[in-house]
């Protein structure tokens, strides 16, 4: 399925049923008071939460939703039904934005999780509902209320314990076939990810879903090449793994343009534990200078396998020191 990370949809919520007049009408009972029930309220639109969807491609198909509207109120005091809620799934890390506004309206984050985005009418009150000692007869009811009608658009960013950045051809996808059972699009030509791809990662702390992210480049805060559509991918990730190619260069100052890409986009992100990875120190052979970095370094060589128990080792340490560990 293609990878869809914002779509803009419309919802309307269902209508409230109108109330009804109407009088008692019995044999002997000639002065039967009034009896119209109440309509029903109208159903609702709401997101729900499904670990299982990993993309916003199914809202492309399909980008109105509507609910019922409530049931008009009947004689002899019948209420009408309220109209059914339409559940609307979408994955783990969507936010939802008003879509003329900008106004963020609120996100889903945990399975199962309901968000109403659209809010159904009331019903309308029937005549008894108006009767006193002063109008014992009333010939009044309420409309029903309409419902909420919105443009939404919905942008996701997803939910990963752990984040793989790096500059393109590094090897993150490389790295993550080799620390999980995902199996993202390598190439033996120069190729870079175009879409975040997830894996999930066994390990003596639990389950660790980790995330590579298509390369940064230079200049990726101002959305340059996947730039701002990559860059968000990354805000909900509790640690980091940087991913430099060790035969491509100084270590050290790809490493600084990342930090310099990722602080200009949000400082946040270098407050979260970091991993560096050197990684395809096969094609050094034997070959490797001093590298100083202010944060855990590990030489591994995804491809063939060369210190990837290292940087599992590496992860559950951070993991622990910071009180985050995997889900069981």
């Amino acid at each position: 399925m293609r990878f869809v990370d914002q779509v803009t949809i419309v919802v309307r919520a269902g209508a409230g049923g109108r109330g009804c007049v109407s009088f008692r009408r019995e044999k002997f009972v000639p002065k039967g008071g009034p009896d119209g029930g109440d309509g029903g309220w109208g159903g609702s639109v709401k997101l729900k939460g499904n670990p299982r969807l990993m993309t916003l491609a199914d809202l492309e198909y399909q980008r109105q939703y509507r609910a019922q509207s409530g049931q008009h109120g009947m004689g002899k005091g019948r209420h009408g039904r309220n109209g059914a809620d339409v559940i609307v799934p979408v994955p783990l890390g969507t936010d939802v934005f008003d879509a003329p506004t900008e106004v963020k309206l609120g996100e889903v984050l945990e399975p199962g999780q309901l968000l109403v985005v659209a809010r159904g009418g009331r019903g309308g009150r029937g005549n008894a509902r108006f009767a006193t000692a002063t109008n014992q007869a009333p010939r009044r009811a309420e409309p029903g209320e309409p419902g909420e009608e919105r443009r939404l658009r919905l942008v996701l960013r997803l939910l990963a314990d752990v984040g793989i950045v790096g500059l393109p051809n590094a090897g993150k996808s490389t790295l993550l076939a080799a620390l999980t059972r995902a199996r993202p699009k390598i190439a033996d030509y120069p190729f870079t990810t175009l879409t975040p791809n997830l894996g999930v990662m066994a390990g003596e702390g639990g389950r660790w879903t980790i995330a590579d992210m298509p390369g940064i480049i230079k200049g990726a805060h101002q959305g340059k090449g996947l730039g701002l559509w990559f860059l968000r991918h990354i805000e909900r990730t509790k640690m980091l793994i940087v991913v430099i190619d060790a035969a491509a260069g100084n270590p050290s100052e790809s490493y600084q343009q990342l930090c310099d890409e990722l602080g200009s986009y949000n400082p946040e992100l270098l407050t979260r534990p970091r991993l560096v990875v050197l990684n395809k120190v096969d094609l050094l052979k034997g070959r490797r200078g001093r590298v100083k970095l202010d944060v855990p370094v590990v030489w591994a060589a995804a491809l063939l396998g060369i210190g990837i128990d290292q940087v599992r080792n590496e992860l559950a340490r951070l993991g622990q020191s910071m009180g985050t560990v995997g889900c069981d």
